[in-house]
This record gives C-alpha cells, structure tokens and sequence, in this order.
C-alpha cells in the first residue's frame, strides 16, 4: 500500500512545493518534518487493520498536514492544507470517502485536537510522535527558533519552557498503540522540562510574553510548576525494581499456595471415594470401624473445604467513579477494580494515574499490599487445611488401631 500510486503522487506533490515554495523561516515546518509524520503514521498504521482507503487518507493526510503553511497564515494553516489536499484528490479522482477522510484528519489536527475516527487519530498522533521520541528536545528548540522568527522577537526561555510544560501536561495521544509506545519517554522528555524551569524561574517570573508549542499559550505558574514536580516525581530505579521483584514474587507465592491446595484437594478427595465406596459397604462386618472411619471422613471432608476456601476467588464491585479518581482510591493495575467499566471510561482514569506519579505509584503499593493480604489469608487456610489433615490423620490411625486391638469383631 506504501506503494499506492495515489501515496506516490502525494508524495512527489508535497515534495515539489516545498522545494518550488522556499520559505526559510519554516525551521519546524518543513519537509522534514512531514517526512517523519508520513513515517510516524505509517507505524501507528501498521498496527491496525485498516481498509485500503483508510489507509490511503492515512498517507495522504499525514504528507498535506502541514501543507497549509505554504498557502497562507500559520494559524489557518490546517484549513488550508486540507483544501488544498481536497483540490489535489480531486485531480487524481480519488473516492470522495478518501476525499472526506483526508479533509477530516488534517482539520482534527488543529488544536485543541478534536479526532473522531480512527484514521483522524492516527494523523493527531503522527503530528506530535515527537513528543514521545528521544528526538523531542533538537525538535523543540526549531520549533522556538520558527516562531521568534514568525513573531519576529525572542522569546524568554523561562516562558517557552512553562508553555512546553503546560502543554505536555495537557496533552495525551489517542491511539492505544502510542500512548504504549511513548508514554514513558514523554514522561521523560517532560521531567527534563521541569528541571530545566526549575533554573530558570526567576527569568520567567519577569517575562512579559508566553509562546507554547503548536501557538499554544501556558502561563510560568509556580503553582503550575510545583503541581507538575508533583505529578512527574519519580523513584529511583531501585525503588522500581522493588515494586517489580516484590510483585512477582507474591505472585509466584500465590501460585505455589493454590498447587498445595490442589494437592490436598486432589488426595482427599481420592480417600473420601475410597471411604464411600470401600469401607462403607464393608461397614456390617466390621462395625467397631464406624467411629474411625467417621473421624477419617470428616478430616478428609474439613481438609478439602479449607483448601478450596484457600483457592476461591472474591468477586469485587468492578467499577470505579471519578470521585475515587480525584482522591485517587482506585487501583486500576487490579482487573476486579474495573471489570464492569466501559473502555473509555477506564482509559480515562488511566491517564489520570499516569499523569500522577505519586497516584501511579500509590496503586502500586496498593496492589503490592492487596496482594499480601491475599497471600496472607491464603496460607492461613492453606496451613488450617494441612494442619486438619496431619492431626486427623494421626488420630484416625490411632483410631483404627484401638479398634482393631481392643474391639475386635466376633466371629
């Protein structure tokens, strides 16, 4: 599909205006820069089955995105392009779902980003992939040096700086496929942010004007800025690998706690058999067996229902309300906590947690907790279940014995 003709002569179209339409002052916005949106979508793609035609408006969006920058003022520039990509179909007679689906990405990027399908939201996340990538920073600083030349003033670091924040802050990508893919650089790229603003707050206290990314205004809050330390403070890759290491062994504990369980249900459950379809018709001729044989049954019978105590699962509530979010009470890394949720609304109160640091790592040391606690009352009836089955076991014998020697049957 890479190869469609219509993608080609996209390509070769966008190409040849950039070069026959030279505008220097576009540092960020040129053909560079769409050449990795092409790219950026084409990986977002690849990760969906699309239709042929969606993903040639995938293509043909993410080369016209920015085309409007040579067309017109930088504001109106998304409008432009998509009239031009439109005009530019059209010439190639292309469907008029492709026309409508390539007009409807390239005006989704404008912000606030507005998607509504799934093809406008691959083009969104194209458009600012950089903001997840290790490349986010060269790409920051030509998008500074683009707008001081468009404004034709400098702009004061501190400032750029709490628009970039405000803006990372804010934004969040659509698809599932890059908010896996660069959530944790993007977290990254914004902690580098914040220390920077850290040594330049001062400077920003006195500047008198505000550029974020994309013409977005954000204003140097320390208000702001403290509240962003706050949400992207992160532990030391210690503390993490703790969180892993203690997880996984409390799972593995857990694991080894229900095999035990199967094994006394598995080997009482054969003696209970045994008892019922053995013993119990032989009961007549030996009735000095009754009490030990009871005895046996009921410790086989006590064994069992501790161990399956032990295994059973508690069926929880399965949802959550923002309320739980805002005093961050919900722990979305538990399936029990969100069963019932509709995907919307549970990626919704993900991005609240990862958004948080401290309430992403509070649900981990919930779940951490939660998972003891259920490992706890495990091995509690896990140790009850084998402690019945030892004792009773033993008395049992013991039973069978006296029986045996002392009340002998009578011939």
């Amino acid at each position: 599909m890479q190869n469609s003709s219509l993608i080609d002569a996209a390509r070769d179209y966008i190409t040849g205006q950039y070069q026959q339409h030279p505008h220097p002052e576009l540092v960020y916005h040129n053909l560079e820069h769409t050449q990795q949106v092409v790219k950026a979508a084409a990986q977002i793609a690849a990760h969906y089955r699309l239709q042929d035609e969606e993903l040639q408006a995938v293509y043909v969006a993410a080369w016209f995105h920015d085309a409007g920058y040579l067309l017109g003022e930088a504001p109106a520039h998304e409008q432009n392009g998509a009239e031009e990509a439109v005009r530019f179909l059209q010439s190639q007679q292309a469907s008029e779902n492709i026309q409508a689906m390539v007009k409807g990405a390239i005006l989704a990027t404008k912000m606030p980003q507005s998607p509504h399908t799934l093809v406008e939201q691959i083009v969104c996340d194209a458009d600012l992939f950089h903001l997840g990538s290790k490349d986010y920073a060269d790409r920051n600083k030509l998008l500074r040096k683009e707008v001081e030349l468009r404004i034709q003033q400098d702009i004061p670091a501190a400032n750029w700086l709490a628009g970039n924040i405000k803006f990372l802050t804010d934004h969040h990508y659509w698809t599932d496929y890059a908010k896996t893919y660069t959530q944790q650089q993007k977290n990254e790229n914004l902690q580098k942010l914040l220390k920077k603003m850290e040594k330049k707050s001062a400077e920003a206290a006195e500047a008198p004007v505000v550029i974020a990314p994309a013409d977005n205004a954000g204003t140097p809050d320390a208000e702001l800025l403290e509240k962003n330390k706050k949400k992207l403070k992160k532990p030391d890759r210690g503390v993490e690998t703790m969180f892993r290491i203690t997880s996984t062994n409390h799972i593995r504990l857990s694991s080894m706690a229900d095999s035990k369980a199967h094994i006394m249900i598995s080997v009482n459950s054969i003696i209970i058999s045994f008892m019922l379809t053995v013993l119990v018709r032989r009961i007549e001729d030996y009735p000095n067996m009754v009490i030990p044989a009871v005895i046996f049954l009921a410790t086989a019978l006590t064994t069992v229902v501790f161990a399956v105590l032990a295994t059973r699962p508690n069926v929880t509530s399965g949802t959550f309300t923002k309320e739980d979010i805002s005093n961050k009470n919900a722990n979305l890394l538990f399936f029990g906590n969100f069963y019932k949720m509709k995907l919307d609304e549970y990626e919704w109160g993900m991005r609240q947690m990862m958004n948080d640091a401290d309430f992403l790592y509070g649900s981990m040391t919930k779940d951490v907790y939660h998972l003891g606690v259920v490992l706890a009352h495990k091995y509690k009836l896990l140790r009850i279940s084998y402690n019945v089955f030892m004792f009773g076991l033993i008395i049992s014998v013991l039973a069978f014995m006296i029986a045996a020697i002392f009340f002998p049957v009578k011939a």
